[in-house]
């Protein structure tokens, strides 16, 4: 098992796309579910998962810190599974967000890898028992490793994350800015993931709209719906699609806020990034996808000038 954070640290009623309903606040996201208690810890706790190749391990982690600033834990080889697995694992510390990084060695045990996130709990029972209680299906269960305790689950929509606990709680600095979990949903489960998910995380929908400019998702001629969401695990945007999506879109799983966007990408640029979608701006904000070195795919974004 990993020695400094387990897996999961080392480890949106509308018709979504061409909607025709206003933008309108969500104010019942969570109507009828009852608010948890808040068992989260902080946002520089809240991981990213990123699967590589073994062979392209340093050269990723060496792209996102030229990219981002921050440092690296130490590099190790570990079992993070609670089946016999083995793989190069490192957290990579940066001021807009924390990731996990993994390189199997061995074949990669079901289902792990298809977890987008590792958020750190306060407990893991009551944890587990809300998020069950708030419609999250559990695919791995509360498994040990020598610091604490794991688990995967699944929301409505097929939005899976690990929530971890630790035995001793690890002292991190806080991030300077927090990154933004980004999750696809068809427009038949947005509603109940939304719900589910503002309830048990103890958290508020910042805005819901319906008519979000279709640039966002690569469709400039279209609206669909957008839904921003925060609370103690950080931020979540949800977009509401239909699945005809262009390449990337859906495969970022995290948008990363910087203060200078233009800085940034000639950075990102000279560690060997690649731009997928060139930058534009929505929602008063300036915004790119980017792929690095192994293939993690990513959106940049800072607020537009």
């Amino acid at each position: 098992m990993c020695n400094v954070q387990s897996l999961g640290v080392s480890v949106a009623l509308a018709l979504g796309l061409v909607a025709t309903a206003p933008s309108v606040a969500f104010a019942d996201a969570s109507l009828g579910t009852q608010q948890s208690a808040s068992f989260s810890v902080g946002t520089q706790y809240d991981t990213t998962h990123v699967y590589v190749a073994p062979e392209d391990f340093d050269k990723f982690t060496d792209s996102f810190v030229a990219t981002f600033g921050g440092h690296k834990s130490q590099q190790g080889v570990f079992q993070v599974t609670p089946t016999p697995s083995q793989t190069m694992s490192q957290l990579v510390f940066t001021p807009v967000g924390t990731i996990s990084v993994f390189g199997f060695k061995t074949p990669i045990p079901y289902p792990f890898g298809d977890e987008r996130t590792g958020y750190l709990v306060t407990d893991m029972d009551r944890a587990m028992k809300s998020a069950k209680a708030h419609g999250a299906d559990v695919l791995v269960d509360t498994f040990p490793d020598p610091i604490g305790r794991d688990a995967v689950i699944s929301w409505p929509g097929g939005v899976h994350m690990q929530l971890y606990w630790h035995t001793q709680t690890p002292n991190y600095r806080a991030l300077e800015t927090v990154p933004e979990n980004r999750v696809y949903v068809s427009p038949g489960r947005a509603n109940a993931f939304i719900k589910n998910w503002v309830a048990f995380s103890n958290g508020k929908v910042l805005s819901d709209n319906r008519r979000a400019p279709g640039v966002e998702i690569g469709r400039p001629n279209d609206t669909f719906r957008l839904v921003r969401l925060t609370s103690g695990f950080g931020n979540m945007t949800v977009f509401v699609t239909d699945g005809h999506l262009p390449y990337p879109y859906g495969h970022e799983m995290t948008g990363y806020e910087v203060k200078d966007f233009d800085e940034t990408l000639k950075k990102a640029l000279a560690a060997g990034v690649s731009v997928l979608a060139q930058p534009f701006t929505a929602d008063q904000r300036e915004s790119a996808i980017v792929q690095f070195p192994g293939g993690y795919i990513a959106e940049i974004h800072a607020t537009a000038k």
